[in-house]
This record gives structure tokens, sequence and C-alpha cells, in this order.
């Protein structure tokens, strides 16, 4: 594929499913330490209200002009109402959000001023079992209709099934890509590939000295988990991709760090979107390390569009 130009996208449907959750952000000023205890006080100014997670990102396969399906649980609470009109406002994104009134949405709070964030505070309860068990049969109904599955795992308990939906996707000769979370990633095998972060992947596989051993572990985790691929993100050292015999090392192309939060979520999103493109895993790696350097420079859960990927792409060229 000519990488010079990305591959049309108005045609790729990804189905994800995993835990989502509202990211509420206090913005405001601190001008004074609190009487009653040595903390700044912060006068709230302005509130916003992003979908996080897993909405997240659905919200950026939308953004880059694909179809989403989310399949998710959310509690049956204002702000699961939040969630759910904040979805419908995005354009090529279905949300089907299951309403469990045994659990609370997930709310991470968090105060910021001038920038900085001064607090975070998480709101979060696991789902009941009968939420989960009819999230599982809407699962097995969208999937035929989706060309790549993206399982989002943030340990919060939305994916209690998840060993069986990647079967079920594999049977259907559907990739699935899992964003994983924990030290226990048996529950991942036989997944299409992998996407940790540096520091996940060091939970599971141990630590190391030189590049020679970290690709040593990484082929050792892709072969015990039975992978197609793993790629592990590496913050300023770029993406490492790990396939059977074969190894990809893509530089960071990060201009300007603002806010790391979501980069997962562009990263594993891009990935799907051009794989359901027609694209092989290399380039789709290139394309969403691009999507990671453009999405670390805005603050908070944020989305990359396809003409900001293309613009990043022309810079380089001309560089």
């Amino acid at each position: 594929m000519d990488m010079t130009t990305l591959p049309e996208f108005d045609e790729a449907r990804i189905l994800v499913v995993g835990d989502v959750m509202l990211d509420r952000y206090w913005f405001g000023d601190v001008s004074r330490i609190s009487p009653e205890a040595p903390v700044p006080v912060l006068k709230v100014e302005r509130v916003d209200e992003r979908p996080g997670g897993a909405a997240n990102v659905a919200r950026n396969i939308a953004a880059l002009g694909a179809h989403a399906t989310l399949l998710s649980v959310v509690g049956n609470d204002e702000a699961g109402g939040c969630l759910e009109n904040l979805l419908s406002e995005q354009h090529n994104l279905a949300a089907l959000l299951h309403r469990d009134n045994t659990f609370s949405t997930i709310i991470k709070l968090r105060a910021i001023a001038r920038h900085q964030q001064l607090l975070r505070i998480d709101f979060e309860t696991p789902p009941s079992h009968e939420v989960l068990h009819a999230a599982l049969e809407n699962y097995r109904v969208q999937l035929p209709l989706a060309e790549v599955v993206i399982l989002s795992d943030y340990g919060k308990g939305g994916l209690t099934h998840i060993a069986e939906m990647i079967c079920l996707a594999r049977d259907a000769g559907k990739p699935v890509l899992v964003d994983p979370k924990g030290d226990d990633y048996a529950r991942y095998r036989g997944a299409t590939i992998l996407t940790p972060n540096r520091s996940e992947f060091r939970e599971v596989a141990g630590s190391w000295k030189t590049d020679t051993e970290f690709n040593e572990k990484a082929e050792k985790l892709r072969t015990e988990l039975q992978l197609d691929a793993l790629l592990v993100t590496r913050s300023e050292e770029g993406m490492s991709l790990f396939r059977s015999n074969e190894v990809h090392h893509e530089p960071t192309h990060t201009r300007e760090v603002f806010d790391v939060s979501g980069a997962g979520d562009t990263v594993i999103a891009t990935l799907a979107v051009m794989l359901a493109s027609g694209a092989d895993f290399p380039d789709a790696m290139r394309i969403a390390n691009r999507a990671a350097g453009i999405v670390v420079g805005k603050l908070g859960t944020a989305v990359v569009s396809r003409d900001e990927i293309e613009r990043d792409m022309a810079i380089a060229t001309n560089e």
C-alpha cells in the first residue's frame, strides 16, 4: 500500500466492546490555600464532559470517518444518561449501552488549574452478572456486522466474558484487537493483536536492560498467547511490532507532549480502522503512531481526524 496517502476509511466497520466511563473535567483557577487544610482551593469556572474508556476508542474511530458500534454497560443514573447523550451526538457512532440498576456509571473526575491536574477522583462499581450476560448475547448479534473487533479492557469488570468473545470473533474470521489491563494475560489468548503500553508490558513480562532482551520477552509473550502480533507502545521510544520471525520499530512522531491520557485509545482505534481498510500491520502501526503523536498534544481524552493525520504526513514529507 502507498503510505504517502491514507486508504479510504468510510466503509470500515468496527465493533468496540469494553468498559466505558465519563471523563468529567473541572477547570478553574487557584489563588489561595484552604484555611482548613494545606491544599489549594480551586474556583471552578468551567465543566467539560467527554466519553472515556472504550467510548473514547469508538469516538476516535468515528472521528477518522469509519463506522463504530459500541457495546457496553452503564448505570441507570445521571452519568449514564450524560454518556448516552454525548455519544448520540457523534456521527458514525452507534452506542448500544445496557443499563444496570445495580451499577454506578464509572466517572473519572479531574480538577485542573492552568493546564495542571490537581486531583483525580474515581467513582466505580462492577456491573452485574445478568447485564454482562445480556451484553454477550448482543455481541453475538453484532459480530457478523463488523470487519474488526476491539476489546478495550480497563479492568472495571465489563469484559468478564472476554475469552469467549475472542473465540467467537476468531471463529467468525474477524481480527480481534485487545487493549489489555492487569497481569493476567492468559484471558487474551488467541487474540489477533495485543497493544500494551511499556509499563503494562513490564508488569507481565518483567523488566529488561537491552533491546535484545526486550525483543526476546515480547516474542516469548506473543508465542505463549498464540497472538498473530504484539504491539508495545513505548512512549518517547515509539512503538515496536512483533510478528512471527519479524520485528518493526517505529520512532515517535510526537512534536509536543501535552497530555498522554487516552493516547492508547487513539492507537488501537487507528490500528483497527487501518486494518479494516486493507492495510497490513506495519503500515497500520505507522499511521497509529502518527495519530498518537498528534493526540498527546491535546488536553484530556481527545480524538484525531483523518485531515490531521494527512497534514502531519505532509509536514513529515516536506521536512
